[in-house]
């Protein structure tokens, strides 16, 4: 292996770890400013750390360390099988983090004359890892409520695995659909697709060009991923806390992260395969690169636009009465979050202009585009999380068994149908 294939290798890993894990803390503290903003309330927003708030997501690393403080309780009716209930858990935490994975953060990148992906995990048959390392995270949620020998738990262990098999079919065979079109399993070539356009001017997202088959996959995933309308597994207002009843501390907390990481690994997925992973539309990585002087110039001009609108909005909405903080109203953090923004807008200026004007190369080029890609990504991803936690807190949770009639009665049939048509047009047509 070349130096150059180590270090992007690693680098991939090291970005992939913290997309799955560092956004957890982040996607605690949208899903409680969210609910608070629907249901009109303020939210976290005092914790801090030598008066940083940071908006209130310092609230989200306060509960983990009050997590790992708790105090571990192991129920004493648990006799055999001990290990495993105290390992189910990290399955599903596991299963999540490693599915996320396989998800390519940006165009594969070519130097000297060696092709690097930028995947955590560099294989070509995504979808296969995808679908078979997220299954397995259930497991884990049914060892834990049966082996619980708890009532409520059991029940919500048996909920769950009623659920699999309501919307696993259904999941498998829209993504089959999405194979059949794409022609790959594999999950850089379905975005590379993507970057093409319909009729001139439409981007050939699978959202435009697989509609069905792209509410069905986003319908089956908010399932998989046990967040509402189907948290029927957990149903607090029926069966206490589900299959984690009898867990505690970070056992609890090993539960509570790998529903984070398995939504942000759905929401990878989604927009990956059908709203054009980490392009943007009409925008290929060759015309990035044969356009890159113009692709940069226009970065130059809207990065500081970007940062101006962001300070003066945090500025807005990081002031309080004087009589209401001891901190002179919040000045202290928000005048060194606004130094600390100019000086990093200041470097990626200076950044741009270098690999622009100064010293432009190929190698620089590429760096670039593939650094704007992930980024990209990131936006992206973050949207579709905020799009999840929305739906959470504006929809009721199904009865498991209106779950077990939407996958059976409805998704199934729509998929078989979206399949057989799919079939036909790209073995007739010649897609």
């Amino acid at each position: 292996m070349s130096t150059a294939s180590i270090f992007v290798a690693l680098i991939s890993f090291i970005l992939g770890a913290l997309l799955a894990l560092l956004t957890i803390p982040v996607l605690v503290w949208l899903e409680r400013r969210i609910a608070s903003l629907i249901q009109d309330r303020v939210g976290p927003n005092r914790t801090n750390i030598f008066g940083f708030r940071l908006g209130g997501v310092v609230q989200s690393f306060a509960d983990v360390v009050k997590l790992l403080l708790k105090e571990e309780y192991y129920p004493s009716h648990i006799k055999m099988g001990r290990w495993l209930f105290m390992l189910a858990p990290v399955i599903t935490f596991v299963a999540a983090f490693l599915a996320f994975m396989a998800i390519p953060f940006a165009d594969t990148l070519l130097i000297d004359g060696e092709l690097l992906r930028v995947q955590a995990l560099p294989i070509d048959f995504g979808v296969f890892w995808y679908l078979s390392i997220g299954a397995v995270g259930v497991l884990g949620v049914i060892f834990g409520g049966y082996l619980s020998h708890n009532k409520y738990a059991l029940l919500g262990a048996a909920r769950a695995g009623s659920m699999v098999i309501s919307y696993e079919l259904a999941l498998g065979l829209s993504v089959l659909s999405f194979v059949l079109l794409y022609d790959t399993v594999d999950f850089n070539a379905m975005v590379i697709w993507q970057s093409q356009t319909l009729f001139g001017s439409l981007p050939a997202w699978g959202i435009f060009i697989q509609p069905l088959a792209s509410i069905i996959l986003i319908v089956a995933l908010f399932a998989e991923t046990n967040r509402n309308p189907f948290t029927v597994a957990e149903g607090e207002s029926e069966i206490v806390a589900g299959y984690m009843t009898e867990h505690t501390a970070m056992k609890f907390a090993m539960y509570f992260m790998g529903e984070y990481v398995a939504m942000n690994t759905a929401s990878a997925v989604i927009i990956t395969v059908v709203f054009g992973g980490y392009q943007l539309p009409w925008v290929s990585t060759a015309m990035l690169l044969e356009n890159f002087t113009t692709f940069t110039v226009t970065l130059m001009m809207g990065v500081p636009i970007f940062l101006f609108i962001f300070i003066k909005w945090m500025r807005k909405n990081n002031r309080v009465k004087e009589t209401l903080s001891s901190d002179g109203g919040r000045n202290f953090e928000t005048k060194v979050l606004t130094t600390a923004l100019v000086l990093m807008g200041l470097f990626i200026e200076m950044l741009l202009l270098y690999v622009s004007f100064i010293a432009p190369s190929d190698l620089g080029a590429t760096l670039t585009v593939a650094i704007f890609q992930v980024i990209t990504f990131v936006i992206k991803l973050m949207m579709f999380n905020i799009f999840f936690i929305i739906i959470r807190w504006t929809l009721p949770r199904f009865r498991y068994d209106q779950v077990q009639k939407l996958g059976w009665v409805y998704l199934l049939p729509l998929a078989l149908f979206n399949l057989f048509i799919t079939a036909i047009i790209v073995v007739g047509v010649g897609l």
